[in-house]
C-alpha cells in the first residue's frame, strides 16, 4: 500500500455534514469519501492517470 499524508483541512461545516451525510449513504469513512470526491475530480479533468486510483479505491467498484 501507498504512504498516506496526513494534513489539516479547513472546511465549512456545511460542507462538511453534507460529504458525511454523503460518505453514510456509500458506507464509507469520511476520510474514504473525500478521497473518492478529490480522485473522480482530478480524473475528470484530466489531472490524474487512468489506473492511478491506488488501492482501496471503490472509483471502479461503486460504478461510478
Amino acid at each position: 500500500m501507498s504512504e498516506r499524508k496526513a494534513f489539516l483541512l479547513r472546511i465549512d461545516p456545511k460542507v462538511l455534514d453534507a460529504v458525511q451525510r454523503w460518505a453514510d449513504d456509500d458506507l464509507r469513512s469520511l476520510n474514504a469519501q473525500i478521497e473518492f470526491l478529490l480522485r473522480r475530480a482530478l480524473r475528470d479533468a484530466g489531472r490524474l492517470k487512468e489506473g492511478t486510483d491506488g488501492p482501496g479505491s471503490r472509483t471502479q467498484r461503486a460504478g461510478r
